[in-house]
C-alpha cells in the first residue's frame, strides 16, 4: 500500500477525533447526527425519511429515530409535503436553525483559533483540498452533499491545481 495513502488513513482518523474533542466542557454542543441532519436539511430544504436516508447514507429506522428525537427537541417539525406528495416531510424549527447558526459558529471559531498562525493561503489551499477530497468521497459513494457556492469554488480549485 501506498505510504501516503497509509498516512492519509492515518490523519483523517485523528481529523475526526480531533473535531468531536475540540469542545470546551462548558459549551453547548449539538450531538454531531443531529448537527448533520440540520445541516442537510438546511442546505436542501424539506425531506421525506427515505430522502434523508439516502442523502446520508443510513436505514429509513436509523432516520426514524433520529428524526423523532429531534423532533421532540424542537429542533425540526414534521410538514406535509409542499409539492402534494404523501409522505410528510422534515423541516429544520427557528430554534433548530439558531442552534445550527450558534454550533456553526463555535466551530467556525475553534478553526480560527487552530489556523491563526497559518498564511491564509495554506488555509485556502487546504480548504480547497478538503472540499476536493470530500466531493470525491462523495461521488465514489454515489451521495453528493450539497455546498455554498464558497465550497463548490474551492473544490474547483483543488480539482485544477491537481491537473
Amino acid at each position: 500500500m501506498d505510504k501516503a495513502v497509509d498516512s492519509i488513513e492515518f490523519e483523517t482518523m485523528l481529523f475526526g477525533r480531533y473535531s468531536l474533542a475540540t469542545r470546551k466542557r462548558t459549551e453547548r454542543v449539538l450531538d454531531r447526527s443531529v448537527y448533520i441532519l440540520l445541516s442537510r436539511l438546511h442546505m436542501e430544504g424539506p425531506m421525506t425519511i427515505a430522502q434523508l436516508g439516502e442523502a446520508l447514507g443510513l436505514d429509513d429506522s436509523t432516520v426514524n429515530r433520529q428524526t423523532a428525537a429531534t423532533v421532540r427537541s424542537g429542533l425540526l417539525k414534521r410538514i406535509p409535503d409542499p409539492h402534494g406528495g404523501m409522505a410528510r416531510k422534515f423541516r429544520v424549527t427557528a430554534e433548530g436553525e439558531r442552534q445550527l447558526e450558534s454550533q456553526r459558529a463555535q466551530n467556525v471559531g475553534h478553526l480560527d483559533g487552530i489556523l491563526t498562525e497559518w498564511d491564509p493561503e495554506d488555509v485556502a489551499v487546504f480548504a480547497a483540498y478538503l472540499a476536493r477530497f470530500n466531493t470525491d468521497i462523495e461521488r465514489y459513494h454515489g451521495r453528493p452533499w450539497p455546498r455554498p457556492a464558497e465550497s463548490q469554488a474551492a473544490a474547483r480549485i483543488g480539482r485544477a491545481e491537481s491537473r
